[in-house]
């Protein structure tokens, strides 16, 4: 009998050994179950690297929609990202922002989106308004100031832009050149100023400036005033054609342009130049997530080397002023950091840029067009 108890406690233990390696593999995908892409944009474990660098190496890519230029900043970002993480390929396509917005929607209306990382300046509020886009967490936000991160995680600042008028050496004297808002009332000027329309950095952000920074009254006598001056609507091309057309002298000024651009191209002995105006508009270019992306893990990992301070570098190369606070920008775009210039800046998150944008196209339209 002890014999045979003996046998029949071998084989119960190896039937039990048996099972509990069947159950062990059976039930270790319920244990460590895959991630819904929710989760993947908002994992936070401390094996976050691991699982993220596991997950896009499956998925082989990622594909990133901005506004930025090609040769001096996409391609750089494209060869970073894919020498850091080798088996997955960043790719990109480069439209200003209402360009990928109109993209994006309707990849999102097809169910087909292609674009799983967006970015452009005035781009997440739109896209948020659009539904187009969804939460995500990254430690590296915490790096940066909180005004440059949304609070509901729906969009982290990329880089910086600052605005100023853009005026001809040619055509403006130096001693004509206007210092203030109200030196553009001057009666000289007449006909001879422009400004972008059809973009959120242009004719909207010039007036949701002064009225965030003036309050409503003051800011809308102003406008009364500035209309008398027939401001030219500038519609065709981005803030850098305009400029290229104050340096053909074909406008003597042109009004809230990126303040870093007359620099670049004064620096290569072009007859253009910036002048700072109080308030300075800043306003962040955004980041933000497609909804229905197909590429979770790599966006992520996207995000973590845009954000990182290697990201941020080749953007400070690419002649941005990039938005981590550690990152400086290049010496010779320095004179157009407000705080570098002692003029005071009115920093208008994306928020305020869409909240005041019927008002401000309101007095656009009823004052300018």
């Amino acid at each position: 009998m002890p014999v045979k108890k003996a046998v029949r406690k071998i084989a119960s233990v190896r039937f039990l050994g048996a099972f509990l390696t069947m159950g062990g593999t059976f039930f270790a995908p319920m244990a460590a179950h895959a991630l819904t892409t929710e989760e993947i944009l908002n994992y936070r474990g401390a094996d976050r690297d691991k699982v993220l660098l596991e997950g896009a190496r499956k998925e082989g890519e990622v594909v990133f929609y901005a506004a930025m230029i090609v040769n001096q900043a996409l391609r750089p970002i494209a060869e970073g990202f894919n020498k850091k993480y080798p088996g997955v390929k960043m790719t990109f396509w480069r439209g200003d922002a209402p360009e990928i917005i109109a993209k994006l929607s309707a990849e999102v209306r097809a169910r087909n989106v292609v674009g799983d990382l967006i970015e452009g300046t005035g781009i997440a509020e739109i896209a948020i308004e659009a539904d187009l886009v969804q939460p995500y967490q990254t430690p590296l936000s915490n790096e940066y100031p909180p005004e440059y991160r949304d609070p509901r995680n729906l969009w982290t600042a990329t880089r910086m832009s600052y605005f100023s008028i853009a005026y001809s050496t040619k055509n403006v004297a130096p001693a004509d050149v206007p210092k203030s808002y109200e030196d553009l009332l001057d009666p000289k000027w007449k006909g001879k100023l422009a400004w972008r329309i059809g973009t959120t950095s242009g004719t909207p952000l010039f007036i949701t400036n002064l009225r965030l920074a003036w309050g409503e009254e003051k800011a809308m006598a102003y406008f009364q005033k500035l209309k008398e001056q027939k401001i030219i609507n500038f519609a065709s091309g981005s803030a850098r054609t305009l400029v290229d057309r104050v340096m053909a002298g074909e406008y003597p000024i042109a009004l809230n342009i990126f303040a870093h651009h007359p620099l670049i191209s004064a620096e290569k002995g072009a007859p253009v130049n910036s002048r700072l105006m109080d308030p300075v508009p800043s306003s962040p270019s955004t980041m933000a997530v497609s909804k229905g992306l197909k590429h979770p893990h790599a966006t992520m990992l996207l995000v973590d080397f845009i954000l990182s301070r290697e990201g941020q570098s080749i953007m400070a190369k690419a002649e941005y002023f990039p938005s981590h606070p550690d990152v400086p920008p290049l010496r010779t775009l320095e004179p157009v950091v407000p705080k570098k210039a002692g003029v005071p800046e009115n920093f208008v998150s994306p928020e305020n840029l869409n909240k005041y944008a019927e008002g401000s196209d309101k007095i656009y339209e009823d004052l300018f067009r």
